[in-house]
Order: C-alpha cells, then structure tokens, then sequence
C-alpha cells in the first residue's frame, strides 16, 4: 500500500517498507557509533589505566589491571551482531590455536584454568579488535585520535619531566597499588624512566612512539591539523627523547623517520616540508638547550646509552639483538621444548603470581620465546606466522597507498612491524598500543570522504 504527500515541491510517494529501511539505517549508524564510541572508551583506558592503578583508586590495581577486557569482549559480541567483523584465515587461525591452547595447558601443561584464560585472553578478545577497528573506523577517525594523541602528548610531558625531576618517594612517582617506592625504572646518574600516566616506561615509550608517527605525518599534510598544535608536540617529543632516558624511545623514533623519508623520497613536493620541520626541530633544541634542566637530561640520556652501548654494542647492535636476536634464539631453541609447552599464560606476570607466587619470567622474557614456551613449538610457531603474516599484509597495502599520496598507513606500519611480531604482548599496556594502532594502521587504508 503506497502513500502520498502532496506539497508545494509537488506529490512525493513513498511505502511502509521505505519508512522501515530508513529507520533501520538510522539504528545501524547509531549502532556504530556505539562501536566507535567503544573504541575510544578502549582507547582512554589504555592512555589512563596505569593512572587509576596509582593514584585514583589504587587498592582496585590487580582487577583494574583488565579493566579493558570487559570493553573488549562487548566490541566483539556487538561487532558479530552488526556483521562488522570478517572472519579471515589469520583470525581465525589465532582464535582456534588459543582455544586448543586453553585445553593443551590444562592437561599438558601447568593445568591451571585461570592462568590459562588470562593467557588466552590476549588472543581471544584482544587481537580480534585489531579487525574491529580496522573495518568501524574511517580515515577521518584514525586523523582525529591522531590530533588528540598531539593534544595528550603536552599534559604528558609535563607529567614526565615532574616524575623526572622528583623523587621516587613523592606521589607524583608513586607505583602501582600505592608503592611507596616509586613506579621509576633504573636510568643513569641517580634519575629514574619516568612511567608518566602508565604502570611501567614501556608505557611511555609506546605513547611518544604513536605520537611521533602522527607529527611525521601531520608535517606533511599540514593543513589537517592545527600548526601551533603541531609545533607544541614536536616540542613535547623532543623533550620526551633525553627525560624518558630510554633508548628504546629514540631506536623507535629513529625507524618511525625512516619510514618516512622513504615515504616522502618519491615527491620532491615534500623537501620544503622536510626543511620546515627540521628548523622546528631545530628551534627547540636551541630553546632547551640553553635550560639547565634539559641540559641535566641530555646528560642522564647520554650516560644511560654509553653504558648500554658498551654493553650491548652500539645501536646497532641493540637494535639487531632486541629485535632479531630473541627471535632467532626462540626459534633454535623450539626444538628443545615440550610439544604441547608449558601451557598459554605461564610466561605473562599474571601467571607467574598465581603459579610461583611471585612476578619473574617462568618461561622467556622474549615474546617469541615465551609463545613457543606456553603453547610448544608447533602452535607457538603458528601464532608468530600469523602475527608476521598480518604484518606483511599491511605492509603490502601500505606501499601501495604511498602512491596515492595517503602516507599514513606507511608511517604507522613503522610501528606495527616493532610491535605486532615480537611486541612483549603479555604486558597490557603494550599489548593495547599493538591492537589499537595495527586496527589504525588497517582504518588508515580506506579513502577520505
């Protein structure tokens, strides 16, 4: 049965079924907006979660320690409801060897359920979101948590050079569940690798890491972001380099420019852009250097990376033995271990306190190392290709949008390749920058509007 209109812009018909269609699409994109508001939920948690854990409500600091699985598991129920998640043969390959893992652990491993969900957990309701994200946002959405990474990193480093400066004992450095002892980590000449809002520096490292891909970035599409925002967190990232003393920050920073001056190597258009940013750089360098207190940083950053060099043989060396040494020792070592392994979530701190009482690596302290030791070398060997197999995947997509002048997608790959095959997945805070920006780097590939 048709009905009619009539108006001054004339007879406009229009059916029952018409009527029933528009409101289940206005009920569709209301319900991804629920997703994306999910995923920034998600998001924040990540940013803030060491922060509730020491300071807000610090006697919750184990259960707050999952405080985003809940936020997980819901994206995912309403993700398969919405059909907003495609099952592909690498998640679908990572979900059933963790399930088989939970049952191998139990009867061949440390037969401890708990332990054995908290490892699982990782690939079960984490890596999922990888998917989730990648299919719900846009490339405007990837731009606007870009901007608000720019924005967080300001507070963030006031935060940084406040734990820096200040003594372990004060609160500002206060640890995790209200340790008095401080939440710094061992750097050089008596200062301490300031965590800044999370739990441990590798925290830190993560966040200056994504904020960096997103100043590259912006640098060379600079008309999507505000300047003197722009100007402020390159500034805040230069201060980042020497306070958070960590070497890991500046190898980071170092690959993520890599990628892209390869990126940009093909326009001659983007040469003006690399001078601009270098005189910003520049700038602030001249700035800071002439203050006594980052000259105190340089110094601790200096000290910290001539001891570690001389231990570990440079840059270079670091560099090829966190990255490629523990890979290529897990993999020798695969043979060595029990077919079926110690059973998944022996190797995480969680699993270490409810098996041996105590946090210490069980297992490996390499992420591979600890794979191929919880789920045993077939099934950890399989885990790592999937994880390197999605890598190449991206990579592949992200070289030919470099083509098409979208150069985000590439210089976020920067990341995803030192995080997602070998990024120490059983630490939290790590293991949400490893989804959360391999889900931007998958969105990023889309088209603007």
């Amino acid at each position: 049965m048709n009905t009619s209109i009539v108006g001054r812009a004339g007879r406009i018909s229009f059916s029952p079924a018409n009527v029933i269609s528009r409101k289940a699409e206005r009920n569709n994109s209301t319900q991804i907006k629920i997703l994306k508001w999910g995923i920034w939920s998600y998001f924040f948690l990540l940013i803030f979660e060491g922060a509730l854990r020491k300071w807000v409500v610090p006697s919750l600091s184990t259960p707050l320690l999952i405080i985003r699985d809940p936020i997980a598991i819901g994206l995912i129920l309403m993700s398969i409801r919405l059909k907003q998640i495609r099952i592909n043969s690498i998640l679908a390959g990572v979900v059933l060897i963790s399930i088989v893992s939970i049952f191998t652990a139990l009867f061949f491993g440390h037969g401890s359920l708990p332990v054995a969900i908290f490892g699982a957990r990782i690939f079960l309701i984490h890596f999922p979101l990888i998917f989730i994200i990648g299919k719900v946002f846009t490339l405007e959405d990837v731009i606007a948590m870009g901007k608000v990474f720019l924005k967080l990193s300001i507070p963030m480093t006031v935060l940084i050079v406040l734990q820096f400066y200040s003594p372990q004992g004060s609160w500002v450095n206060r640890g995790v569940g209200d340790d008095m002892t401080g939440g710094g980590f061992s750097g050089a000449m008596g200062f301490y690798r300031p965590p800044a809002t999370f739990s441990f520096i590798t925290g830190t490292v993560a966040f200056y890491s994504v904020v960096a891909c997103y100043v590259f970035y912006f640098f060379f599409n600079i008309k999507l972001v505000n300047k003197l925002l722009l100007y402020a967190a390159t500034f805040c990232l230069v201060i980042s380099i020497p306070v958070s003393i960590s070497r890991s920050l500046f190898l980071t920073i170092i690959v993520i420019f890599a990628f892209t001056l390869f990126a940009i190597s093909r326009e001659s258009k983007h040469l003006k852009k690399i001078f601009g940013g270098f005189l910003v750089v520049c700038l602030a360098l001249i700035i800071l250097s002439n203050t006594s207190k980052f000259q105190t940083a340089t110094e601790a950053f200096s000290e910290r990376f001539s001891n570690a060099s001389k231990s570990e043989g440079g840059l270079t060396g670091a560099l090829l033995d966190r990255y490629l040494g523990g890979m290529l020792e897990a993999i020798q070592n695969s043979s060595e271990q029990s077919f079926f392994g110690y059973g998944i979530g022996m190797g995480t701190n969680v699993g270490s306190m409810l098996l041996a009482g105590k946090t210490k690596f069980l297992i490996a302290e390499s992420e591979w190392g600890r794979v191929i030791g919880e789920m045993g070398p077939i099934m950890g060997l399989l885990i790592i290709f999937f994880r390197l197999k999605l890598c190449a995947v991206i990579g592949l997509a992200a070289y030919k949008k470099i083509q098409t002048g979208n150069l985000l997608p590439w210089i976020l790959l920067s990341f995803v390749l030192l995080n997602i095959p070998q990024g120490q997945w059983a630490q939290p805070t790590i293991l949400g920058f490893s989804v959360l920006v391999c889900g931007l780097a998958i969105a990023s590939l889309k088209d603007s509007k």
